[in-house]
């Protein structure tokens, strides 16, 4: 049989078999179809999940995420993780409606509507300058509010320069950690004990721990990676609240000074003298 009879033969099985189905089926089958192929499309959320976390006081690869000149530096024995969100659905990372519905029954997922995360319109060229400038921003304030902090307790930092280095993390959020990790550095006491302490929070030009977003899920990827202790901006407390994964002790902060003494503290295992967060309490 020729290509062109062969063809003839199946389009005249296909139509003997769709003349035999009943319209309900056809429009069962039609609508099963347009179901799959509207659930492979791209959603117009965004998933966010727990993402990596890093040891400010290790290194990103082979570079050391804190590097210190000009001054001595300590070990500690301890580690202070950053902690990140991974986000699927912002410019680069489409998601589907599958992905985002098998979300929407996770407990570890967040899905959030794309405009309350992204500007609309927004390219990925944009997005990522955007998180580079607020990466960039979290650190120059890291440097300044651990200069100043280190002087007030009379570190003569005259020559100091701090620099950091992280690949792939962007966004405000690790300026708290940046800068415990650059007081711990250059102070000779062992500030965290021994443990795996955790924490977020922004940090500006006054010294003040700001709020971040996704703390539920950054909470999670700590206690994933042995964090025992978790400081938390006093301002997210509402966020926290009936959250917090079993195992992890979560520290409201709320100024830098705050923030070392806490974990000054939870190194000195006198954690739980510490304040933790209430609904409604800033």
């Amino acid at each position: 049989m020729s290509a062109k009879g062969a063809l003839k033969a199946v389009r005249a099985r296909g139509g003997d078999y769709f003349a035999h189905r009943s319209p309900s089926y056809l429009i069962g089958t039609v609508g099963f179809l347009l179901a799959v192929i509207l659930l492979l499309m791209p959603s117009p959320y965004v998933v966010e999940t727990p993402g990596p976390t890093q040891n400010v006081l290790g290194k990103s690869g082979s570079t050391s995420v804190i590097s210190v000149s000009g001054g001595k530096t300590y070990k500690d024995k301890g580690s202070l993780l950053l902690v990140t969100v991974n986000a699927q659905g912002i410019p680069g990372y489409p998601v589907t409606n599958l992905q985002v519905l098998a979300s929407w029954f996770s407990r570890s997922a967040d899905v959030i509507p794309r405009e309350a995360v992204i500007p609309q319109g927004q390219t990925l060229d944009e997005y990522e300058r955007q998180n580079k400038s607020q990466m960039s921003g979290s650190q120059s304030a890291a440097e300044s509010q651990a200069l100043a902090f280190l002087k007030k307790q009379g570190i003569d930092t005259s020559g100091y320069a701090i620099k950091m280095h992280v690949d792939n993390i962007g966004g405000p959020s690790a300026g708290m950690m940046y800068t415990l990790g650059a007081i711990d550095m250059l102070t000779p006491q062992n500030e965290s004990g021994g443990k795996t302490i955790a924490g977020t929070g922004t940090m500006d030009s006054a010294g003040k721990v700001g709020a971040i977003g996704g703390i539920r899920l950054k909470m999670l990827g700590a206690r994933r990676d042995g964090a025992t202790w978790f400081l938390a901006p006093a301002s997210n407390c509402d966020e926290v609240v009936g959250h917090v994964p079993s195992g992890l002790h979560v520290v409201k902060v709320s100024t830098i000074a705050n923030a070392y003494s806490s974990l000054v503290a939870i190194g000195q295992g006198k954690g739980d003298t510490l304040p933790q967060c209430a609904v409604s309490q800033k």
